[in-house]
């Protein structure tokens, strides 16, 4: 019987997947030292998204927590993180020196091995992380990127086992050295057919003895069959997770994986009892902690708009700060352009990232009107080749707005000439801040940009949810506010007589026929009784009075009555409104009551799914008000301020 090893992936992508990344140290120590007691002696602790995370929304220190890491399972146990090639463990590329001192900290502070990806999958940006990574004395594991393409493209080589092999025979031709290969489908969308066609050319490919880990996520519900197909393929390791953060868009839980091989010719060879006492332990810790009712789903639409799991909750983690999660429907279903037409990058991070922003400006601006950073840059070649052509007409439109020609030059060239990446750039930015500059500060500073700087100064606040939060908000919300979300729960609900009607119109698709409008009386629906609501997951318990209706359509019975003009109206009239691009919190204002702008100007700054987007000033003027302070979440089309 072959015995499969599994990576536990819980202190890293499984609280990415489910907490957005968003978990205090001291909470999860205590189950990581259990697991390590149960028998696990391989997890992956850090890096992605939980570099950032804990500065931007935890109010603690990644070093620190790494430290902590290692000090609970002793020296013999392999602690991994994962790295995005180029990118590191930020969202924009970096210069060489800093590359390397990524990895030259992360083997101070403990790490064993780095998983090295780049989502665009090219070997440049693979090759110089990886020297970096084997020259710093820790183990180098390359990874080859895997997405599933939605059903009905005429793409025939991106993503196929063919297109897979080819990159790992790049790799291989790159002499780029590694200790174990991976192959990861952060979004689970990869068919088991494709994995296992993969695995199976690479275990021919490589030479014997060389160790073949996969990674996928269960968003798609597709985990477990994935994980077996890449066993009887030839994997020697497979990722897993603990519950409370596995299933759903997190990994396989190890259990279920274990009860998948019962009866086979493979195993975890784990003591089940021990990690039914573990998780039960974890779920304990965890349970302050609250999951949005998203990290527990399977959603097939996925396979069709490829959201990775780590970076779904991420996503409407930052949606709900921002007011913004109801169009979260929309954002997915607009991914699925986004992804054919960028050029076929897997859907991991940064690339992933780079689509959830352009199909959310895509949903709040109208297509392709704003052309997002990181997208624009993507698709013109500044975070390396995507595997096929980006879309002409984006291409076009992005070198338009973002100012920039296409380029094939390598990535690490064109940030080595850039004056405002590198060590000494990062350096000069302590040294003013008064901030002391060690190599963790600086490399600190140059992943996580301002916010990095804020926390080193001590200006830092949590963004953790906790369930009791959540419950304050609840019990804030208003009757009107539990109404409008009943409204909006229900607001597809359908009789069958309706439902009928639709599946002759689906069927039989009868010719259109105009007819003269009618006059429909408004259908009322009656909210007499008691009724359970559950908003953003959480149940709040509503009693209406026989009586009580709403009526779902919005149709009034009442005459259409003028209303007075809002208060800001007499304020927008003194002058020229500076109107929010788009939701988000306001990141930063540049001017004060009284300054004088110049049409165009930079006035202040948004910041929204983890982009800043400049407010421009509409005219030249006088600033003569000002409506909103840092930190405020605004909608879009709000006033920020007026010029005259």
């Amino acid at each position: 019987m072959k015995k499969i090893r599994f990576m536990d992936v819980s202190f890293r992508d499984g609280f990415q997947s489910c907490f957005g990344a968003r978990v205090k140290t001291e909470d999860f120590l205590p189950a990581l030292e259990a697991a390590v007691h149960a028998g696990t002696d391989n997890f992956e602790i850090g890096g992605g998204a939980r570099f950032q995370s804990l500065y931007f929304y935890c109010e603690e220190d990644a070093f620190t927590m790494m430290d902590a890491a290692r000090e609970i399972v002793g020296p013999d146990i392999n602690l991994q993180t994962l790295s995005r090639g180029a990118n590191v463990v930020g969202l924009v590329s970096q210069s060489r020196d800093i590359i390397d001192l990524h990895a030259k900290l992360f083997k101070k502070h403990g790490i064993t091995t780095i998983r090295n990806f780049d989502a665009l999958m090219d070997i440049r940006n693979l090759a110089y992380s990886g020297q970096c990574i084997h020259d710093a004395g820790l183990k180098h594991q390359v990874v080859v990127a895997m997405m599933g393409l939605p059903p009905g493209l005429h793409e025939t080589y991106c993503h196929t086992p063919q297109f897979y092999l080819d990159k790992l025979k790049e790799i291989l031709d790159a002499d780029i050295p590694y200790d174990s290969v991976a192959f990861k489908d952060a979004s689970g969308t990869t068919t088991p057919a494709v994995v296992h066609e993969t695995i199976k050319g690479a275990r021919k490919m490589l030479p014997e003895g060389t160790i073949i880990q996969f990674h996928t996520h269960d968003t798609a519900g597709m985990g477990v069959a994935c994980n077996f197909a890449a066993i009887t393929g030839g994997a020697d390791i497979i990722d897993l997770s603990m519950a409370p953060v596995s299933g759903g868009t997190a990994e396989v839980d190890i259990l279920t994986m274990w009860q998948r091989l019962r009866g086979t010719e493979y195993t975890l060879d784990i003591d089940h009892e021990k990690y039914l006492e573990v998780e039960a332990l974890f779920i304990d810790q965890m349970y302050k902690y609250y999951m949005p009712p998203e990290a527990t789903a399977v959603n097939p639409v996925i396979s069709f708009s490829p959201m990775p799991g780590g970076a779904l909750t991420a996503n409407t983690q930052m949606m709900r700060d921002n007011n913004t999660l109801h169009l979260l429907p929309d954002v997915i279903k607009n991914m699925r352009e986004v992804v054919v037409k960028g050029g076929f990058g897997a859907s991991v991070t940064p690339v992933s990232q780079f689509y959830v922003q352009q199909a959310f400006a895509n949903t709040i601006q109208g297509d392709w009107k704003k052309i997002t950073d990181g997208y624009g840059k993507m698709v013109l070649g500044y975070f390396g080749r995507t595997p096929s052509t980006p879309d002409p007409e984006v291409v076009r439109l992005a070198s338009e707005q973002l100012g920039l020609e296409p380029t094939t030059e390598d990535v690490h060239d064109i940030n080595d000439r850039n004056p405002e990446l590198g060590i000494e750039y990062n350096r000069a930015l302590l040294q003013k801040a008064h901030i002391p500059q060690t190599d963790e500060n600086i490399f600190i500073a140059a992943t996580c940009g301002a916010k990095g700087i804020a926390f080193l100064q001590g200006d830092c606040s949590t963004g953790i949810r906790y369930k009791a939060d959540i419950a304050v908000e609840i019990k804030a919300k208003t009757k009107a506010e539990v109404v409008a979300a009943y409204h909006e729960a229900h607001k597809h609900d359908i009789h069958q007589k309706e439902v009928n009607h639709r599946l002759e119109e689906l069927f039989s698709k009868p010719a259109p026929v105009e007819a003269a409008p009618v006059a429909v009386a408004p259908k009322v629906i009656s909210m007499a009784g008691n009724f359970t609501v559950y908003v953003d997951g959480s149940p709040f318990n509503v009693t209406f009075a026989e009586g009580s209706s709403i009526n779902p359509q919005g149709a009034s019975t009442q005459p259409a009555v003028s209303a007075p003009a809002p208060a800001a109206a007499s304020a927008v009239a003194a002058g020229t409104p500076v109107l929010a691009v788009m939701p988000g919190n306001v990141f930063s204002i540049s001017v004060k009551v009284g300054d004088d702008v110049k049409e165009g100007e930079e006035v202040a700054v948004l910041e929204a799914m983890k982009m800043e987007n400049p407010v421009k000033a509409p005219c030249a003027g006088k600033i003569l008000s000002i409506t909103v302070a840092k930190g405020d979440t605004i909608g879009m089309g709000e006033i920020m301020m007026t010029i005259g």
